[in-house]
């Protein structure tokens, strides 16, 4: 075609789940109670974890940051899914869709880091014990979580403003559920390499540095749990890191999956189930793996529920 007769592509339509036609209702029942359950649980921890003085660890301040963070991530998708799921008009502007990929690189982005802060606290709790308290002060606290936020802030700008100076001016169907990297650059009308290698490059820094620096903290842990000589206290130690593990195997396999594997490798239909997990199911599972692996914030929670007025 022609580049004269392209014209610039001002807002995409969102296939999504346009191939269920018969199924869009029920979809939308389905996604909406997630959507509840990931909000209230999320947005439960938080207040439980606020509520009760005996929480108020370094621990449990990088948790409230993770609900939070779930919460926000979830609400970057959902809404316009549901939208999308009962609405014939199924576009999103230019400038919304490069707003959505922002904030899901930069809460994925945070996600990435703060969990990696969250391996270091668990290091420093069980690897030195009696220094704990002091080590990890309110004050360093707060400067991790913020160095988090911060950092997914600017690193998502740059990738984003990166991608949408590329000119967008041949089709605009994104077969996708909403505006995510893979599915956008291939709608790009001009050479994409270097968002590519751009793209790869930035994943290797956000996914592998902090996942090579949780399995460093892990790989303390461990040594520090086998040299205990109570079998109570390396149960101990080791029923703290579970919750955390279970998250950080989640996160990182889909998206390391997702956005590390070879180009050659792509699937449409991988990466769309991929992109429902990390992006509707792990914000839902989060509140449940730390309420339910975890005695003090469960204990917390029931006696919340049961407390009587």
């Amino acid at each position: 075609m022609r580049k004269e007769n392209q014209t610039q592509v001002t807002e995409f339509l969102i296939l999504g789940f346009s191939n269920l036609p018969h199924l869009q209702l029920i979809l939308f029942n389905v996604f909406l109670l997630v959507y509840v359950v990931t909000l209230l649980g999320n947005m439960m921890v938080i207040i439980i974890l606020q509520l009760k003085p005996v929480l108020h660890t370094p621990m449990y301040f990088f948790l409230r940051n993770l609900s939070f963070l779930e919460a926000c991530f979830s609400s970057v998708t959902l809404p316009k899914m549901l939208v999308n799921l009962l609405a014939e008009d199924k576009t999103i502007s230019f400038r919304g869709c490069a707003t959505q990929m922002f904030f899901l690189l930069f809460l994925g982005t945070t996600e990435c880091f703060l969990l990696a802060v969250m391996a270091y606290d668990r290091y420093v709790a069980i690897c030195y014990p009696l220094r704990y308290a002091i080590l990890m002060n309110q004050g360093l606290c707060r400067q991790l979580a913020t160095g988090c936020w911060v950092s997914g802030i600017l690193l998502s700008l740059g990738q984003t403003s990166f991608i949408f100076s590329l000119p967008f001016c041949g089709s605009n169907i994104l077969n996708h559920f909403f505006c995510d990297v893979p599915p956008i650059l291939k709608l790009a009308c001009g050479n994409t390499f270097f968002n590519e290698v751009a793209l790869f490059a930035v994943c290797v820094f956000i996914l592998l540095i902090p996942f090579l620096l949780t399995l460093l903290s892990y790989s303390g842990i461990i040594n520090t749990v086998l040299h205990m000589h109570s079998a109570e206290g390396r149960r101990k130690a080791f029923s703290t890191c579970a919750s955390h593990l279970t998250s950080v195997t989640l996160f990182y396999g889909t998206a390391s999956f997702m956005y590390l594997r070879p180009k050659s490798s792509y699937s449409l239909d991988t990466d769309r189930l991929l992109a429902l997990f990390y992006s509707v199911v792990t914000p839902m599972l989060n509140p449940i793996i730390y309420t339910l692996r975890n005695k003090e914030v469960k204990g917390a929670l029931i006696k919340a529920l049961t407390k009587k007025n």
